[in-house]
């Protein structure tokens, strides 16, 4: 085969590379009602299981770093998989997958509902989403755990985590710092203690 053919196979798999990841954030950005917590359990299923792209213990480590950086869990962590897995222009297609139906969505709501989000039809499919979402999140946090938390450290960082978010009022962001240095705390002590 001449190198010329291989360049061009090559152009073609980036390219179909590239179209799967917009293609992939763009089903499923219209679909996360809620925030980019309900992405979780559809990433995973798409990118897991399906494309087999990322690995399962991965995604945790990607919402992770998605929520540590300023801007929205779904664009973030769609740039971080698509920049992983195709470089800048594998971060330009998830961003613009995962930006463009939400966008186009809520352009399309913001004029049919201005002036009508008083109708009953309108409140009662509202009122139907909001428990779904908490579903949806209680779903995600459920797979997160499975490979988040291993033992009894982890555990207990888990749990000492939800007793200080729910009685302090700290940014989510000193929070991570806060799991991130106690975890290398606990083991530089296990290091120490074989």
């Amino acid at each position: 085969m001449s190198e010329q053919r291989q360049q061009t196979l090559a152009q073609v798999d980036r390219i179909r590379m590239l179209w799967g990841i917009f293609w992939t954030f763009f089903k499923i950005s219209p679909l996360t009602f809620g925030g980019g917590y309900v992405m979780i359990p559809l990433l995973e299923r798409e990118f897991v299981e399906r494309k087999k792209w990322v690995k399962s213990e991965e995604i945790a480590d990607i919402f992770a770093v998605s929520e540590s950086v300023p801007g929205s869990i779904a664009v973030n962590s769609g740039t971080f998989i698509g920049f992983r897995l195709a470089g800048v222009s594998g971060a330009i297609a998830a961003m613009t997958g995962a930006i463009s139906p939400t966008f186009l969505i809520l352009l399309a709501f913001a004029m049919l509902l201005l002036g009508r989000q008083d109708y009953p039809l309108v409140q009662a499919a509202f009122m139907g989403i909001r428990p779904s979402i908490v579903a949806l999140i209680i779903y995600a946090g459920y797979k997160i755990g499975k490979t988040a938390v291993i033992d009894k450290t982890t555990f207990t960082i888990v749990f000492l985590t939800i007793g200080f978010m729910l009685f302090t009022h700290i940014h989510p962001i000193i929070t991570i710092l806060s799991g991130g240095l106690c975890g290398i705390g606990l083991r530089m002590i296990k290091n120490r203690l074989r």
